[in-house]
Order: structure tokens, then sequence, then C-alpha cells
């Protein structure tokens, strides 16, 4: 009985055990279906994956054939700039050059043309006496540079303000006056009286003051006889009233003779006896020849050769002192006038633009 209960026991045992038995082979049976379903999955997946693999990697191939088609096209085209590149990059240097060339050339252009007015404005200075055209030469050539603007030209603007500046400051001659004193100077020539005829012409009018205005009558000669102031007149009228009648009658003659004697004899200092032998012919002579030297100092004025005219102006101012009165009024004005053409004749003449002209050649030069 006791083993029947205990068989009794374990049957259920028994069964529990088959049954957790049959639950684990389903399990694993159903565990095994789903991994080998798993497994297949995973095998078609994979099939799947390979094959886009494959494509892909085909794909890629074509893809890399087609990027090594475009990488050889690239750098050939890449080849090609770098020429074309290399082509422009001397086409720029040589249009620079060109550039600079043709810049370099306007430059020297431009200076030349300032170099050619300068000098055509100095030639205007030296026929009109005048520095106007000089100035105004300078003061174009500065406006010039300026508009250009140009640093290697700096030197010259420099050498043209030095110059302007220069030119502004000195004296220069007022030709048109000078000519005109020295053509009053030649009109005055024919007037100017010679030292002989001053002389003559003083002599005849102390003979014209000697001799009485009328002699008919006796009381009239001895009255102007005294009134003449000659000593022996005088020392006749003081004796006159102790004399007797017969003696005054006797020396009246006689005084009238010595003051002719008197009148006919003249003594005067000369300082240069040449200038008292001049004839009246020679005088004409003499009078063109100092115009002929005032002509030469007007000719010398206008052509600017002041020491030339200084020399021919000092030699007329010898002249006009040396033969002609130089208590005459007219005289005096003629040497007056020559003083002055000879002083203003001195000032500073119109200078040469020196700098300018070494900085023009300099910049044509290109230093």
């Amino acid at each position: 009985m006791a083993s029947t209960a205990a068989a009794g026991a374990r049957a259920p045992a028994m069964l529990v055990m088959a049954l957790v038995a049959v639950v684990l082979a389903a399990t694993a049976v159903w565990m095994t279906w789903d991994t080998r379903t798993q497994l297949h999955s995973l095998e078609q997946e994979l099939v799947r994956r390979q094959q886009g693999s494959a494509d892909q990697s085909a794909e890629a191939l074509v893809l890399a054939r087609q990027a090594q088609e475009v990488s050889r096209d690239s750098a050939a085209k890449a080849a090609l700039l770098e020429a074309r590149l290399a082509e422009v990059a001397l086409q720029r240097g040589q249009l620079d050059d060109l550039i600079q060339s043709l810049s370099r050339s306007r430059d020297e252009n431009v200076v030349a043309d300032i170099e050619a007015a300068i000098r055509v404005a100095m030639q205007q200075s030296a026929l009109t006496g005048s520095a106007e055209p000089l100035v105004v030469a300078l003061r174009s050539a500065d406006d010039r540079l300026a508009r250009i603007n140009q640093p290697r030209l700096e030197r010259l603007r420099r050498a043209i303000a030095s110059d302007l500046d220069r030119v502004r400051s000195v004296g220069v001659p007022d030709i048109g006056a000078l000519l005109i004193k020295i053509d009053e100077v030649v009109r005055l020539a024919d007037e100017l009286p010679l030292v002989s005829e001053a002389a003559i012409t003083g002599r005849h009018a102390g003979e014209a003051r000697a001799i009485p205005a009328g002699t008919a009558s006796a009381p009239v000669a001895s009255a102007t006889v005294p009134r003449k102031g000659s000593a022996a007149s005088a020392q006749a009228a003081s004796a006159g009233a102790s004399s007797p009648v017969w003696m005054l009658a006797w020396s009246r003659p006689f005084d009238e003779i010595w003051s002719e004697l008197r009148s006919l004899l003249r003594v005067t200092r000369i300082e240069r006896p040449e200038a008292m032998l001049i004839a009246p012919e020679q005088g004409f002579l003499l009078r063109e020849n100092l115009k002929l030297r005032l002509l030469n100092a007007r000719l010398s004025v206008l052509s600017r050769q002041l020491d030339a005219a200084s020399a021919d102006l000092q030699s007329a101012q010898q002249a006009i002192n040396r033969y002609f009165d130089a208590s005459s009024r007219k005289t005096q004005v003629a040497v007056e006038l020559l003083r002055q053409i000879a002083q203003q004749s001195r000032l500073i003449g119109v200078p040469k633009p020196d700098e300018t002209l070494v900085a023009t050649a300099a910049a044509v030069a290109g230093r």
C-alpha cells in the first residue's frame, strides 16, 4: 500500500516532468525554427546587401572611371588655364611696360614742350627787355606739371618755382623809357652850344654892352662911359671938377680909344684849348658824331648789349663835357639825361632759368 501510494505520488511528478520536457522541447523546436527563420532572413538580407554592394561597387567603379575622366579633363583644362594665365601674365607685363613707356614718353614730351616754351620765352624777354614772357612760360609749365602730378617730375617743379621767384625779384630796366631819353638827347644835339660859339657870343655881348646906344653928343658919351665903370672914365669924371675944360676935351678922345682897345682884347682861362679851336663847319661834324654815338647806344640797348651801350653813352658824355658849353641849360639837361640813362641801363637784366633747364635735361635723361 505504501508502494502504491509512493507510485501514486511519483506519477504526477513524472507527468510534470514530462510536460516540462515537452514544453522545453517545444520551446527548443520553436527557437530552432525561429533561429533558422532569422538565419534565412539574414542570409536573404546578406545576399540582398551583397548584391546591392556589388551594384554599388559597379556604380562606384563607373563613377570612378567618370571621375578619372573628369579629373583628366580637369587636369587638361587646368594646364590650359595655367598656360593661358601665364600668357595673360606675360601680356599684362608687356602691357604694363607699354603703359609705362607711353607714360614716360608723354612725360618726356611734356618736358620737351616746357623746355622749348622756356627757351622761346627767353628769346622774347631778350628782345623786349621784359621779364613777363619768361614769367608766363614758367607759370604755364608749373600748371602743366601740376595737372600731370608725376612724382618723378617734382624736382622740375621745384626748379621752376625757384627760377620763378628769382625772375620776379630782379630789377629790369625800362627799355622804352631809355629809348625815349636817348632820342631826346639826339634831338638836343643840334641845339647844344659849343664852347667856341659861347665864347664868341659872350664877346659880342660884351662889346654891345661896352658901346653906348647913341654917341651923337659929348654929354651923352661922357655920361655913358662912367655908367660902364671903366677906370679911366671914372678918374676923368672925378678930375673933371678941378681940370680945365680944354684938358677934358683932349682926354675924352683918348678915353674912348682906350675903351675900344680894351674891348678888342679879352683874356679868358680855357682849360680845354681844343674846344676853342672848333670851327663852325667842324661843329656840324661834331654834332653828327655825337648823334652817331647816341644811335649806337640806342642799338646796343635794343640788342641788350648794355656794356656797349654804357661805353657809347660815356663817350658821348665826355664829348659834351669837352666841346659844349657846360653853363648852358640845354647842355645840363643833356648831361643829366645821359647820367640817368647810364644809371638805369646798369640795372640787372632778365636772369636765365638755369635750374629749370638743368632739371628738364635730367628729366629727359630719366634721372
